[in-house]
């Protein structure tokens, strides 16, 4: 299983949010660039990256922030936030992002992800994000009447690299990931999901560990790995991950 540490930005730092609230932003790191080579040195094989400001306006905003990450590492990266058409997927992609996520456009318009995973293919993920089951869309601002299965199983067959499914009540919030939910939805798609949000222990590791052979290939850690909760050389020796140095 992937552990992939989190780099939210926002105005250029590394920040990370409580259940996605723009305005409740603690600042960890003003150097995207420096987190990300640390993440790097510890070990971690992948990095997951989200622009907020572009999740809000729909158009990539933390572009500079991206570049510098991309200049200072050499793991692959993959980025979410404000990416709604295959122009702007084909700048990412030339630019280095090994992944594509693509929320808000998923659900608007399912049709432009089946293109762009024909156009790119293995390259493109869907985050789905939900509050009470439910579809949230543009940085979480609005809720949908769609549930998170639903949407997911449009995207069965159609080369989706991963389904990135984030629990929005328990994100940033240390309360905890939402291992039943998250692996009834693997449980029920092909596609391999990624959990994210309420990671804060490695208790909450294990029980995703447990929960692997549903489909739930990865998850992703913020909050707990920047306070020290989660300690890197544990948490992927937990998840058989290799160590640095070690071909992955």
């Amino acid at each position: 299983m992937i552990l992939y540490p989190a780099i939210d930005l926002k105005d250029g730092a590394c920040v990370r949010l409580v259940r996605g609230e723009m305005s409740h932003a603690t600042v960890f790191n003003t150097d995207p660039g420096e987190q990300a080579a640390r993440f790097q040195g510890q070990g971690f094989q992948w990095l997951h990256l989200v622009d907020l400001n572009g999740a809000f306006a729909g158009r990539p905003v933390n572009a500079e922030a991206v570049d510098r990450i991309l200049a200072s590492v050499t793991i692959p990266v993959q980025l979410g936030g404000g990416i709604r058409d295959l122009k702007t997927i084909g700048m990412w992609i030339e630019k280095g992002v090994r992944r594509v996520i693509l929320g808000t456009i998923a659900l608007r318009d399912p049709e432009l992800v089946k293109q762009a995973c024909k156009a790119f293919p293995g390259r493109v993920a869907v985050g789905i994000d939900a509050r009470e089951g439910y579809v949230a869309v543009a940085g979480w601002a609005e809720t949908s009447n769609i549930k998170a299965l639903d949407l997911a199983l449009k995207f069965e067959d159609s080369g989706v690299a991963a389904i990135i499914y984030t629990d929005i009540n328990r994100d940033g919030a240390m309360g905890g990931v939402n291992v039943e939910a998250t692996a009834d939805l693997a449980f029920h798609l092909t596609t391999p999901v990624i959990a994210s949000g309420g990671v804060s222990s490695m208790d909450d590791l294990v029980a995703l560990k447990k929960e692997e052979d549903s489909g739930i290939e990865g998850v992703i850690c913020g909050r707990a790995l920047y306070d020290g909760r989660i300690e890197p050389a544990e948490a992927l020796a937990l998840l058989g991950a290799p160590a640095p140095g070690e071909v992955g």
